[in-house]
């Protein structure tokens, strides 16, 4: 393969995982319920008659809470029980279930997940929403896969089926052992440059925390720092030697960026997936990358491990930095 070709492949992988990440990163807000102010009713005096002492009718008020959708009664009653018999009838409403699943309901009316039929999955807009399985199936979007999935459930088969990257089965070449040792210096250069470039954007998008800006400055101001670009092996790999402890922060935050589900200090194939998925199309080396790092073959790989495949002394692998 060419340098030019090599350079266009790498500049789409940067662009690929760039998008998907923020898309990853991107939280969402949840808005806060308001409270009504009390509707307070004006007494009516009619001049010249005398006012006549009614006994107060007490009316039973209801239990707070009970209803999400509180309005006044009187005209609007049949509103109330409309809203009422809904939710009462759609327990499935505020239920939710794993990709994969649809809410429904059993004899009881109580909300229970079962399998989506993938024949009730939306058509796919385009070639970009298919995915490759580990079963070496192309299946039209992620919705056909997790349903297919969750249908093979208990079964061998289905504890094997995992997303193995987007887009359609390709044949992936074979890595070789001079490309696995060139993999990580490309990697640790790009979460480098991953990290600067949310921090030079992230004045009002809140893609880092505090402590994470304040760590990403350090780098980020260093004037011996290397630029993003297409560099040659052997500069990224004379950077990593001199500059060493910038390098030290980017590895940690991205273990803390997919140790996610649940945290435990070891990521998954699953957690894994979001940054291999995108990778293995344009980096045929991806996988045998993370097989590589799980150094004891229990198919989870440790922050020591994943450290470990990056280059990172062990005298520098501290916990505290993964936020």
């Amino acid at each position: 393969m060419g340098p030019k070709l090599k350079t266009d492949r790498r500049l789409k992988l940067k662009m690929r995982v760039w998008i998907f990440f923020l898309i990853c990163l991107a939280g969402t807000t949840l808005a806060a319920p308001t409270e009504e102010e009390p509707v307070v009713e004006e007494e009516t005096f009619v001049e010249g008659e005398p006012i006549v002492e009614e006994e107060p009718v007490v009316e039973e008020e209801p239990e707070v809470g009970a209803n999400p959708v509180q309005v006044e009664t009187g005209e609007f009653d049949e509103a109330i029980e409309i809203v009422e018999d809904f939710i009462a009838e759609n327990p499935c409403l505020n239920h939710h279930c794993k990709k994969g699943k649809v809410c429904e309901v059993d004899d009881s009316n109580q909300p229970m997940c079962v399998c989506q039929d993938p024949l009730t999955c939306p058509a796919p807009v385009g070639e970009f929403e298919h995915i490759c399985g580990t079963d070496n199936k192309t299946y039209e979007s992620s919705c056909h896969f997790f349903a297919t999935k969750c249908a093979l459930e208990g079964t061998k088969k289905g504890h094997k089926l995992h997303l193995d990257y987007i887009g359609p089965c390709k044949l992936i070449a074979p890595c070789l052992n001079n490309e696995l040792n060139e993999f990580p210096l490309r990697m640790r250069d790009w979460l480098k440059n991953v990290l600067v470039a949310l921090f030079e954007r992230d004045e009002e998008n809140n893609l880092l925390t505090e402590k994470q800006k304040l760590r990403v400055k350090k780098i980020y101001e260093n004037e011996k720092r290397l630029e993003a670009g297409e560099h040659s092996l052997d500069l990224l790999a004379l950077d990593f030697e001199k500059n060493y402890n910038m390098y030290i922060y980017p590895v940690h935050w991205q273990f803390g960026q997919l140790d996610q589900h649940p945290i435990d200090g070891f990521l998954s194939h699953t957690e894994l997936a979001p940054l291999r998925a995108p990778l293995i199309p344009m980096e045929h080396c991806t996988t045998s990358f993370f097989e590589h790092c799980d150094a004891d073959k229990d198919k989870y790989i440790a922050l020591e491990e994943w450290a470990n495949c990056f280059g990172i002394k062990e005298q520098d692998i501290d916990n505290d930095l993964v936020i």
